[in-house]
């Protein structure tokens, strides 16, 4: 039987692999993108249904496609961001095979390369691309035993709030997604609970900038990954053209926020004390960067709108002032817990010694410890800007650059023989 060849193979179809083929075919590299469901599927069947960028248009898009029926400053609902990657695709002519999977990636043993298993037969690649993003395995903490008999989901997993059982909501996870999904519940006439921790809490529009526009010229996009800075959770919305999230007026419309989610006894759940500390931490980190935007303004003399009131703070609610540390869920009226408590990674696929004890890639800028085998799509892989579109087309770049530097070792040949 015959093996198909191919240099270079990237696994997955999304925003990651697109930018990839992109760099890929600049320098004239052979290659083939696999991709198991459709062009940028998680932004189709992985999303809820109202969902917008968390950044603006002129923003958030590769360099060379801007979005078709957006302005530069909407915020585009995921099916149009679906489509937009899907045109981008088509647009470079990337040589994408969809209802492809891969199953199995190994080192050839004695000679170059990498076998691939794959749905449709084998494929032999001198390098493989990782590109399946950071969202592959919804994780819901062990806390809640499934015989509770209370409806339990991922963030991932809702739509809209007509899908969920009557009765108050528990969301557990205050970053983007959890603080988007609890306010469009509330907003539904829901009654919501929401559990928040450690955060960062950017301000979404300042002295006439969005925040992407600030942390672009205060060089934060560019920052790279310390020790558990790539864990942060950010509370940033693009909803109903964009806010900025503020827990104490959330409080003030009838939700009601508790500390991080510990344990579960009899139907029992308790919370840390920890919410007033969390929030203030989030304010601390809010007002830092009007700060770091006014001293811009003045050294660079911007003509820049001031916004006095940007630093007003609403009052502490009840729930901040009297934390609420056990809540009796049936009691409360609940009867639904979302989790929205992030994703894990598998590449149980990989048979390569490209990952860590726990599974994840061992690797820098997205070159892995295996030679030939690169990862693309992670959340800090280079900077804080690489789990956007334009921060992952830049890190593409990185890694063709690196399959190409390493191309060029490998077709040397000396002008003659050593004696």
């Amino acid at each position: 039987m015959t093996i198909e060849k191919t240099e270079v193979l990237v696994v997955g179809a999304g925003q990651a692999g697109i930018a990839m083929s992109e760099h890929l075919r600049s320098y004239g590299i052979e290659h083939v993108v696999l991709e198991r469901n459709r062009v940028a599927e998680r932004w189709r069947s992985c999303r809820w249904d109202s969902l917008v960028a968390n950044g603006p248009a002129w923003h958030d898009r590769f360099p060379h496609l801007e979005f078709q029926h957006d302005g530069p400053d909407d915020f585009v609902p995921k099916e149009r961001v679906a489509d937009y990657l899907a045109a981008y695709a088509q647009k470079i002519d990337a040589p994408i095979r969809c209802g492809v999977e891969v199953k199995e990636v190994r080192r050839n043993a004695g000679r170059l390369g990498f076998t691939v298993e794959t749905s449709e037969g084998v494929i032999e690649a001198k390098a493989v691309v990782a590109a399946t993003g950071p969202f592959q395995i919804p994780v819901i903490p062990p806390v809640v035993p499934e015989a509770s008999g209370i409806a339990q989901i991922h963030s991932a997993s809702y739509r809209n709030p007509e899908q969920l059982p009557e009765g108050a909501v528990l969301v557990v996870g205050a970053g983007s997604s959890g603080t988007q999904i609890a306010e469009e519940l509330m907003r539904s006439g829901r009654k919501v609970y929401l559990s928040v921790g450690p955060h960062d809490r950017p301000p979404r529009h300042y002295r006439g900038r969005d925040f992407v526009w600030w942390l672009g010229v205060l060089n934060k996009w560019d920052a790279e990954a310390t020790p558990g800075v790539e864990h942060t959770t950010i509370a940033v919305s693009g909803a109903n053209g964009g806010h900025t999230l503020d827990f104490r007026r959330l409080a003030s419309e009838g939700m009601t926020l508790l500390g991080r989610t510990e344990t579960f006894h009899d139907g029992v759940l308790t919370f840390a004390p920890d919410l007033a500390e969390n929030i203030a931490k989030g304010d601390a980190n809010y007002l830092s960067l009007l700060g770091e935007a006014d001293t811009y303004v003045t050294r660079n003399g911007l003509d820049l709108p001031e916004e006095p009131t940007a630093r007003d703070m609403l009052p502490d609610p009840e729930c901040m002032k009297h934390p609420v540390l056990e809540l009796d869920l049936q009691n409360a009226g609940i009867n639904t817990i979302i989790w929205a408590t992030g994703f894990g990674v598998d590449y149980s696929w990989l048979k390569v010694e490209a990952l860590d004890e726990q599974g994840r890639p061992h690797h820098q800028r997205g070159v892995s410890s295996e030679p030939g085998i690169y990862f693309l799509g992670l959340p800090w892989q280079t900077r804080r800007g690489s789990s956007f579109i334009w921060g992952v087309w830049h890190d593409a770049k990185y890694v063709a650059d690196h399959i190409a530097k390493q191309r060029g070792y490998m077709a040397y040949k000396p002008s003659r023989e050593e004696g």
